[in-house]
């Protein structure tokens, strides 16, 4: 992993993002927002999933006029999505949003741009320069035989022009997007401003697909860029429920050891050498942990290559073959079981583990604590 990029924190409600907090989680409502109940509902469903920051749409007066409820009764933070009208940004901050996210694509008029930054700045409340390849700014008129620029270099020109007037304003409470549906194009967006400006970044591959490739492109895009140090709040854009996209986020930031919620599943793929009933139990396994929610690594394995070794590094294990398994805690072998024993032992193994952290955890403030973020040397804990 490389060193993290250092940027200017910004807090939206109460979460940071960028300076030394962890990578913030994000989703988008799908609801129609002037449906303040179904709106509420999902927003809690988002935050129960582990979700830091919503995002609802603001297109229309309605849905504006439901902004204020929304403010008063959402779990976590509100950002507001504002496309083409400024009045909404201003309607919405007179709601009481945590966060608006304009984009320089569809608001070109500088003052009208400037009403809302100078009313976000009397409310402290930051604003996303939230840039997408499918809405840019129209392009110059090309002299004969110039070539446009490349799709990511039109998105960071983008990016710096509102920047500048935000700036010119006395304005610095921003974060930064440069989405694209291709991962390429967004990564060397993102590459190419980050050096240009000390704002956080919010990472995404916008417009990303069906959960199947969508979760796919997400993650190759997403992480390639956190392990170069780059992003500070990310999303998952799934053609697919909201509440698909946030375990998806989580699952990025676990495989870079950046954040864990809930368990990692250790599991054997499928091949010729295994000697258990595998891919149930694992699937059992899995949903067992996810509903308890605690960051604890299990590992599933079923054969003598990989499992024992497997079963030793995760925080709970079973290496089996030939319907019996060795039940491993803590890297120490606890027992021996029959294969119909499998699952009831480790879900009982499973909560000696999670005891003992949570006993941590009462006892010297170390160990399994909720929503933890995992130590990195460049990354502190959040100063919440």
């Amino acid at each position: 992993m490389t060193q993290r990029r250092p940027t200017k924190p910004v807090f939206i409600g109460d979460v940071q993002v960028g300076g030394d907090a962890p990578i913030v989680v994000q989703s988008m409502c799908s609801t129609d927002t002037a449906d303040v109940q179904a709106t509420l509902r999902q927003i809690q469903e988002l935050a129960g999933l582990g979700c830091e920051i919503v995002r609802v749409a603001v297109p229309d007066k309605e849905a504006a006029a439901a902004l204020p409820e929304l403010v008063q009764k959402t779990p976590v933070p509100l950002v507001a999505d504002i496309h083409f009208d400024y009045r909404w940004a201003l309607a919405a901050l007179s709601a009481g949003v945590h966060g608006l996210r304009l984009n320089p694509g569809n608001i070109r008029d500088p003052e009208k741009i400037k009403r809302v930054v100078q009313a976000a700045k009397a409310r402290g409340v930051p604003i996303r320069v939230g840039v997408n390849a499918g809405s840019l700014p129209p392009l110059p008129s090309l002299g004969e035989g110039e070539l446009p620029p490349p799709m990511h270099q039109r998105m960071v020109d983008a990016a710096l022009w509102e920047i500048g007037l935000l700036e010119e304003q006395g304005f610095d409470q921003i974060k930064i997007s440069l989405k694209a549906f291709d991962v390429p194009t967004m990564v060397q967006a993102y590459r190419e401003l980050a050096p240009k400006v000390p704002y956080p970044f919010h990472l995404g591959v916008t417009e990303a697909g069906t959960p199947r490739a969508g979760s796919v492109r997400s993650a190759i895009g997403i992480g390639i860029l956190l392990s170069e140090g780059i992003g500070d709040t990310i999303r998952v854009s799934l053609a697919a429920d909201p509440r698909e996209e946030v375990p998806v986020c989580w699952d990025i930031l676990a495989s870079l050891n950046l954040r864990q919620r809930g368990p990692i599943l250790v599991a054997c793929p499928t091949c010729g050498r295994i000697e258990i009933d595998l891919i149930p139990l694992a699937n059992q396994v899995e949903a067992h942990f996810q509903k308890l929610g605690k960051p604890i690594t299990v590992a599933v394995m079923g054969c003598v290559v990989n499992g024992p070794g497997e079963a030793k590094m995760a925080d709970l294990g079973i290496a089996g073959g030939k319907g019996r398994g060795v039940i491993f805690r803590k890297g120490q072998v606890v027992k021996t079981v029959d294969e119909k024993d499998f699952l009831s032992a480790l879900i009982e193994e499973g909560d000696k583990v999670i005891a003992e952290l949570e006993a941590r955890v009462d006892g010297t403030g170390s160990g399994l604590a909720p929503d933890p973020v995992i130590p990195l040397e460049e990354i502190p804990h959040p100063k919440r």
